[in-house]
């Protein structure tokens, strides 16, 4: 991930050095409100561990890591601020619909044969479930103005997704992160434009315990989400 925000950061420096020999153009056909819908397609990493309650003094650690692709569509709305003839400030904010789950399967028995727990297929009392939904996310972007009709911008945003937890344990907290993307934006006479954007998301670690119905109290669940994105954006300035 560190590789990454310094490579985003290396390519938009990059861009302000050379900003003496890239030919002037009108920031005053970015500036102003927008909104926008997004399609994008959400990678998304799921690391989770759970920690039974002891058997014979032992406790029992397993670790789960799902990868997922969802698709995931939103709507975006913002205000760009130009700062002379080269250069915007882009503050916005978008609502997503999408979900994404990680799940552990434990009937608190042994093992069979083949490794596996004896209800693992099929839902138990002692299932648990968390699933991701509801992103919202708020960003500031610094903008290169390369022409009349083009620009490339450096992202940097927070986001937060709501997290519904499934099965005897207890709620957690929502989910919060700090967001890089690099991205471009194409705006038409006409005021419509199209956005392309390549990004990530690195969430904070959520966990919980049993309730204590089905589920002891000492067990415990974590996980810890990781998104990589692309994007597309159709929307229209006013």
């Amino acid at each position: 991930m560190n590789k990454l925000k310094t490579m985003l950061c290396a390519v938009f420096t990059l861009m302000l050095v050379n900003i003496s020999t890239t030919a002037q153009a009108d920031s005053s056909n970015f500036a102003g409100p927008y909104i926008g819908l997004s399609a994008s397609g959400y990678g998304m990493q799921l690391s989770g561990s759970s920690t039974t309650s002891p058997t014979a003094g032992v406790f029992e650690f397993d670790e789960v890591s799902v990868g997922q692709v969802a698709p995931v569509t939103g709507f975006e709305a913002g205000y760009v601020i130009p700062l002379g003839s080269a250069f915007l400030i882009d503050i916005g904010a978008a609502m997503y619909t999408g979900e994404a789950k990680l799940e552990f399967h434990r009937d608190g028995t042994k093992k069979a044969a083949d490794g596996r727990y004896a209800d693992e297929d099929s839902a138990g009392d002692k299932d648990v479930q968390m699933k991701i939904q509801n992103l919202n996310a708020a960003w500031i972007a610094p903008t290169l103005v390369l022409s009349d009709t083009s620009s490339l911008y450096l992202k940097v945003g927070v986001s937060e997704a709501e997290v519904v937890v499934s099965g005897d344990i207890n709620p957690t907290g929502d989910l919060q992160g700090t967001t890089w993307a690099l991205g471009t934006r194409t705006v038409l006479e006409s005021g419509i434009f199209v956005r392309t954007e390549a990004g990530y998301t690195d969430y904070n670690g959520i966990s919980t315990h049993g309730k204590g119905t089905n589920i002891s109290t000492a067990n415990s669940y974590s996980a810890e989400p990781t998104v990589a994105y692309g994007s597309v954006s159709l929307g229209f300035r006013f």
